[in-house]
Order: structure tokens, then sequence, then C-alpha cells
């Protein structure tokens, strides 16, 4: 197993899954998080990040019944896994870490 560093883009793609339930495959993930985040994700990209979480075992995946719509295709749904959910909560818990020991005055906006 690949090592288990939760990357930004990672993260954001397994919270997406997590949101999306049983409806969480390629194109729907894709679009979930071009909708919450404004920024446009490539197929590629998405891509490497599900390979990758899938070599770390942060996800599981099955293929649903082929559809007319698709042209015979199956999509193919992704879950979270347990060490999936558990990486989630240590980035969670990591990032409240630091937020919490920032200083207030460091937050402040200084007036120009």
């Amino acid at each position: 197993m690949k090592g288990t560093y939760l990357g930004e883009f990672q993260e954001v793609v397994l919270l997406t899954i997590l949101v999306l339930e049983d409806n969480a495959y390629g194109v729907s993930i894709q679009e979930e998080i071009e909708k919450r985040t404004g920024r446009s994700v490539s197929r590629g990209a998405l891509h490497t990040a599900l390979t990758r979480l899938d070599e770390k075992g942060f996800i599981s995946s099955e293929y649903g019944g082929a559809t007319a719509e698709r042209g015979g295709r199956r999509k193919r749904f992704y879950q979270v896994t347990n060490l999936g959910k558990s990486a989630l909560e240590e980035a969670k818990a990591l990032r409240e870490d630091l937020w919490s020991s920032v200083p207030k005055v460091a937050l402040q906006k200084v007036q120009a």
C-alpha cells in the first residue's frame, strides 16, 4: 500500500464521495467538486486522484449495471473505506489543532 499522506485535492475527492453517498461516480464527483469549489476539474486530475486513493486503500469501487443511455457502458461507483474515513478524521484533527493554535492577533487584517 502506498503512503497515507492525504493531499488537499484527495481530501476534497473523499469528502465529495461521502456527500454523494450511493451516487458517487466519475462525472457526479467532478460536477459536485466544481459546484462547491467554483473551479473546473479535469477528468485526468480526478482519475489520477481516484487511482491514488484506491492504491492507498482509502476508496473502493464497483461497477453498476450497463445502461442504454451510456451506450452499454457501466458506471464505476466509489465508496470511502474505513481507512479513508480514518485518514479524513486525522486530516480534520490536524487542521483544527493548527487553527486553534494560531494566535488571534495573527489572523487580524492589517489596516492599509
